[in-house]
């Protein structure tokens, strides 16, 4: 495990689907910074303990944990077992989306439930079960992933995601000034247009090449991009950034 910032040493993170993708590379970017780590998933248990093994090859800490996060009973299940093991979690990041292409008129109301309760219940679920935590020490780091159709609303047939990813930025400034004074922080990172691996049968109207010509920094982003940005928020460089949108789309859209 590199030895250059343990600044997160003996904190613990847990970051809910963090078996791949971007929930991933915050999980081994917080492991690499020194802290333990809580790896969810809900579907492949064979993606949540590699990223387990690769964190305890680094030298790290880190607690597999397969729930719905939609479900709140799971959730605090899986934060029960989480303070068992390493003593409460001091940052929690909510990542978890479902992003299905249906025309709003095509939307059940299944279908918009079992989004609001994966997209934004979910976030609500976590906070309430590990506030209390962060209170009591003085300190803790909220960190909300969202997604940046939910700022422009640029992607067509995607309501139900788009309100829930809007909403999240607003539970997020409630939080922040609501537990500001007890030095825990409440953020939402926004991701851009990221390299990912997805079912593309969702974004039917995607040009990769077109996308990348549009972005002035002229490439997609990398789950590193939005790893690196969590790890600021949660680091001492980043205790001064409250309430806000951490906008990583390489300037394809500027606020």
């Amino acid at each position: 495990m590199e030895q250059a910032n343990k600044s997160l040493t003996g904190k613990t993170a847990l970051i809910t689907g963090s078996g791949q993708n971007i929930g991933k590379a915050i999980a081994t970017r917080f492991a690499q910074a020194g802290a333990n780590v809580v790896v969810n998933g809900s579907r492949s248990r064979d993606k949540v303990d590699a990223v387990v093994a690769e964190i305890e090859r680094m030298g790290g800490q880190a607690l597999p944990y397969m729930c719905d996060v939609s479900d709140p009973d799971a959730v605090a299940a899986m934060v029960d077992a989480a303070n068992e093991r390493f003593g409460g979690v001091d940052i929690a990041v909510s990542n978890v989306g479902r992003r299905l292409h249906q025309p709003f008129l095509d939307v059940s109301v299944e279908d918009w439930r079992k989004v609001l309760d994966t997209n934004l219940s979910s976030v609500f679920y976590l906070n309430r079960l590990v506030l209390p935590h962060m209170q009591k020490q003085g300190w803790g780091r909220l960190i909300h992933v969202s997604g940046y159709d939910g700022f422009t609303g640029h992607i067509l047939n995607r309501a139900h995601n788009i309100a829930c990813k809007a909403g999240m930025h607003g539970f997020t400034k409630a939080l922040a000034r609501e537990f500001g004074p007890s030095g825990i922080t409440v953020n939402t990172v926004v991701p851009g247009a990221i390299n990912t691996e997805r079912d593309w049968s969702q974004y039917p109207n995607t040009d990769i090449e077109k996308k990348k010509k549009e972005i002035p920094v002229r490439r997609w982003g990398e789950v590193e991009d939005i790893a690196e940005g969590c790890f600021y928020l949660c680091s001492e460089g980043g205790g001064f950034v409250n309430g806000q949108a951490l906008h990583l789309n390489g300037g394809e859209f500027m606020f």
